[in-house]
């Protein structure tokens, strides 16, 4: 009061109201100016997501931002203890990766710690209340996620962690460490472990798998198999029984998947066929010492230190690229020939004058469709033109078939399945690929053409003209499946492949094929 009496006295009304707009602003330009210099000294402020627990005292978990590779993180707990316990946890607690340090002023700057395998830890007294803050802090580097989401296949690689797989609820439940991870960020994958990604068909035959990381080993099921050696959890679901896909689907990426165990490594196979383990037997048993087990029928939790649940592979078809991959498609041949004990590397070179050996020609015939129905008069042919001539169709005894492909020089077919097995040609071998009418060309590349170029193959295709189709046979020269194949196609996949695929027989024209036998051994010479 007295002040308002001395400031009533002194100043008009206007000038008092002056006065106090005047100290006002003065106020907020000191306030702004110790904010401005005080700053940098205060460091940052991470505090950016608080769980509380009940613990000995009141504990904190604050996780801030380093950079997009790190995250800190720092757990304080506030105790009351004496000065002189204290002073002993700070003596026990102090060793080569933590340091401790102790301060009298709470409010102190937040330290980075660059070092992930450093802890970092800060004893603060408040002499208020004798209350000390604990504060903990460690950087915990981000991993490559441990779940690989690629375009034709996922797949999961775990190392050194507690794996635990029960096949009943189809999980893999993975122990992630106290301290907090990259894991803790992302608890939960689902995965269906067959590499076609992206194949609706395919992938609705493949049982779907979880995996979970889980931070609580209370929560983690008791073991009651424990493995010495990696694991490899795959489907033999999809589209396996095609020959095809039992190449590009499981048998190539099961050999870029496990290979590198050489053979110490226990497969897990969901969806599990005992046919197509016996139709592979040989290579199953070259990539794996140890017997496959059916994880879908087992009760109890197996368990592993390492491991991978899916199977990598690349976009490509039959392929493998050196260039994103350790191994090679002449790698993957020299193990086939290994496993099936197959005796040919190179196929012949013919010389000038020699007449003492003819290069052998396989003609690989299907029943169903895609036939060749003058299959007689080609045989005829090729032989008179200096060709040793076996035909063959392929069947479950793979090991039978690929001494036969092995053996020759030359193979000649229709597109289809049964072409897979060039992967058992030797070197140099010539590969004829009969593609049918109707826009086939697209799929003949895909499949076989630019693979077989990997393979070290010489590719030679025969593209049937309209005459050569039985289709002519069965639709009028004026109907859209001869007259505009395109239009078919757009109705989708299976309305294509029930005309052209599945419909379709060949009957070759011999003096329009011909020069495409005279090609191949001109090949056979250089």
């Amino acid at each position: 009061m007295m002040y308002d009496s001395i400031l009533a006295r002194s100043f008009s009304k206007h000038e008092q109201k002056k006065l106090r707009y005047g100290a006002l602003l003065a106020s907020l330009l000191i306030a702004f100016s110790f904010c401005f210099v005080i700053k940098p000294y205060l460091g940052d402020l991470p505090a950016l997501k608080l769980r509380l627990s009940m613990g000995v005292g009141l504990r904190m978990l604050m996780i801030g931002e380093k950079s997009s590779s790190q995250k800190i993180y720092k757990e304080a707990t506030i105790i009351s203890k004496s000065h002189h316990d204290l002073d002993h946890d700070h003596t026990s607690l102090k060793n080569t990766s933590n340091t401790l340090q102790l301060v009298d002023d709470i409010n102190i700057s937040h330290k980075i710690v660059d070092n992930s395998s450093t802890s970092h830890q800060q004893i603060i007294k408040n002499t208020t209340n004798s209350h000390w803050l604990v504060i903990k802090e460690f950087v915990a580097k981000k991993v490559k996620p441990i779940c690989n989401i690629m375009k034709r296949t996922d797949f999961c690689q775990i190392n050194n962690k507690d794996i635990r797989i029960e096949g009943s609820s189809a999980t893999v439940f993975i122990a992630s460490s106290s301290q907090p991870d990259i894991y803790a960020e992302n608890q939960s994958w689902t995965i269906r472990p067959y590499a076609r990604k992206g194949d609706q068909a395919a992938m609705n035959r493949v049982r779907e798998w979880s995996v979970k990381s889980v931070n609580d080993p209370q929560k983690l099921p008791q073991c009651t198999q424990n493995h010495s050696i990696p694991v490899i959890l795959f489907s033999n679901g999809g589209y396996a029984g095609n020959h095809f896909h039992d190449f590009t689907d499981i048998v190539i990426p099961l050999y870029l998947t496990s290979r590198q165990f050489n053979g110490e490594v226990q497969f897990l196979i969901t969806n599990k066929q005992s046919w197509w383990i016996e139709k592979f037997r040989k290579v199953v048993k070259n990539l794996s010492k140890y017997d496959p087990i059916d994880i879908d029928k087992e009760k109890g939790i197996h368990c592993f230190t390492r491991g991978i649940i899916g199977l990598k592979r690349l976009d490509k078809e039959l392929n493998i690229d050196p260039s994103l991959s350790s191994y090679s498609m002449k790698d993957f041949r020299q193990f086939l020939r290994s496993s099936y004990s197959l005796k040919k590397d190179t196929a012949i070179k013919i010389r000038d004058g020699e007449k003492k050996r003819s290069p052998r020609l396989l003609i690989i015939t299907r029943k169903r469709s895609r036939t060749f129905t003058n299959i007689a008069k080609i045989v005829q042919l090729a032989r008179k033109m200096g060709f040793k001539v076996v035909v063959a169709e392929a069947d479950m005894n793979v090991s039978k078939f690929a001494e036969i492909v092995n053996s020759c020089d030359v193979l000649l077919g229709v597109h289809g399945a049964g072409l897979t097995n060039i992967v058992f040609m030797p070197d140099n071998a010539v590969f004829i690929q009969v593609v049918p009418f109707g826009g086939v060309e697209w799929l003949a590349k895909t499949d076989f053409e630019e693979p077989s170029k990997d393979m070290n193959l010489r590719y030679l295709e025969y593209k049937i003209k309209i005459e050569e189709s039985s289709l002519i046979q069965q639709y009028p020269l004026d109907h859209q499946v001869l007259r505009n194949p395109a239009s078919i196609g757009k109705q989708g996949w299976y309305a294509f492949r029930s005309v052209y695929m599945d419909k379709q027989n060949v009957e070759l024209h011999l003096n329009t094929f011909r020069p495409t036998f005279l090609k191949a051994l001109e090949l056979l010479h250089q």
